[in-house]
């Protein structure tokens, strides 16, 4: 069907997984909630593009290296944990910093949650994009699977407009969702300070998640 092996069993894989949480979504959810829906979907466009290049790695046959090459897939998967584990603590201070200035901030209601200093949404969506474990044991040991051998250029094409119509469609539900909470954020500073702490734990999580996976 469309060039694709076995496509209702493609999509329905898709659907689950795009739905797990993952650093690319809570990443975008934080970029709105605390920048706006449009800084949300210029996050939200970084992740696509790193989804796109790894969509192409893995049409070049880069997948297949992985899996055959334990110390490639290595040095992949630890600067990729070490990389969510540097945004995780950079999380975790400005939640601290949050914690420790919430009594001074009497004007918390009416002043926006400041982002991180020198934060790039896109820049920073497409490097966590690149490095998401989901991501890459999706490309690696999922999409491949139902690429045919007849027609792969085709599958690849059909099989990635897929996944980024459902990437699509739940990163914009979350920046929607992340938007409504702004308003939330701004009024309760701890509120803003306990969602960050939660966000950086999570972060860590993914880290040791991916330092954990294997080809």
């Amino acid at each position: 069907m469309l060039g694709v092996t076995d496509l209702p069993t493609y999509l329905a894989g898709l659907v689950l997984i795009v739905l797990l949480p993952g650093p690319n979504s809570l990443y975008v959810l934080s970029v709105a909630a605390r920048k706006g829906v449009r800084a949300g979907y210029t996050a939200a466009a970084g992740v696509w593009c790193g989804d796109a290049v790894l969509m192409t790695l893995s049409a070049a046959g880069v997948a297949s290296l992985l899996q055959a090459n334990a110390l490639l897939f290595g040095i992949v998967k630890y600067a990729g944990a070490g990389y969510l584990t540097w945004l995780a603590f950079g999380m975790l201070r400005a939640a601290w910093e949050m914690w420790r200035t919430r009594r001074d901030r009497a004007d918390a209601a009416e002043t926006p949650v400041a982002p991180a200093a020198g934060e790039r949404p896109f820049r920073r969506a497409l490097v966590v994009s690149l490095f998401n474990p989901k991501a890459i044991l999706f490309f690696v040991a999922f999409f491949v699977q139902f690429v045919p051998e007849s027609n792969p250029a085709m599958g690849f094409v059909v099989l990635g407009a897929f996944a980024q119509l459902a990437s699509f469609l739940y990163l914009t539900a979350l920046i929607f969702a992340g938007a409504r909470l702004a308003a939330a954020f701004r009024r309760r500073r701890r509120l803003s300070a306990g969602a960050t702490s939660v966000a950086g734990v999570l972060f860590l999580g993914f880290a040791v998640k991916l330092s954990l996976a294997s080809a």
